[in-house]
């Protein structure tokens, strides 16, 4: 199973990232962050996610358009095990993902399946928590000059989330609860 989606237009700028504000001073201070203007460029970030094995796969792009995404249908072929014999792909609604062009490709690789998850279920496609941790990875807290700082930005954080994967487990964070202690929740004892 394949998750497959875009993620943008993101553009080159300064990303908000955390600030820790001494909050015992009084009055308290307020988070600041640097007005930023002008357009230095922007695109989008094409990506390909196997939940199983918690491999990613991103390819950035300027536009988003049918012959990108086939380009990058190309590039996820070469990059999944040739082994695979079925590769469910994961697509939203998009028009690029549904265009005649994206049907060419799947009738010259049979082995592709696409199924598109319901409107307004984005939650389905588990790609989508995936772009908030590219975006803490790549983006947080940084400041970009041109779109090609993004690309390889993101490159990075891929090639490091890749090399610490683990499948993908959908859901909160299971959070360690403490033993409680015994006797806590029982009715005292009359004697």
């Amino acid at each position: 199973m394949l998750c497959l989606d875009e993620m943008g237009p993101e553009a080159a700028k300064s990303f908000a990232g955390s600030q820790l504000i001494d909050v015992s001073v009084r009055p308290a201070k307020r988070a600041k962050q640097e007005i930023d203007y002008g357009r230095r460029g922007s695109g989008y970030v094409f990506g390909a996610f196997q939940p199983a094995r918690g491999a990613v796969l991103t390819w950035t792009a300027t536009r988003r358009t049918t012959a990108n995404f086939v380009a990058f249908l190309e590039q996820t072929d070469a990059w999944v095990d040739p082994e695979m014999e079925r590769i469910y792909a994961i697509l939203d609604h998009l028009s690029a993902h549904r265009a005649t062009d994206v049907l060419l490709f799947a009738l010259a690789h049979p082995r592709w399946e696409f199924v598109f998850q319901p409107k307004y279920a984005a939650y389905l496609n588990l790609i989508e928590p995936w772009w908030k941790i590219l975006r803490s990875l790549a983006l947080k807290g940084r400041r970009f000059e041109t779109w090609e700082e993004i690309c390889a930005a993101v490159e990075g954080a891929t090639a490091y989330w890749n090399a610490h994967r683990h499948p993908f487990v959908w859901g909160r964070r299971r959070r360690h609860r403490p033993r409680r202690q015994p006797g806590v929740a029982l009715l005292p004892s009359v004697a």
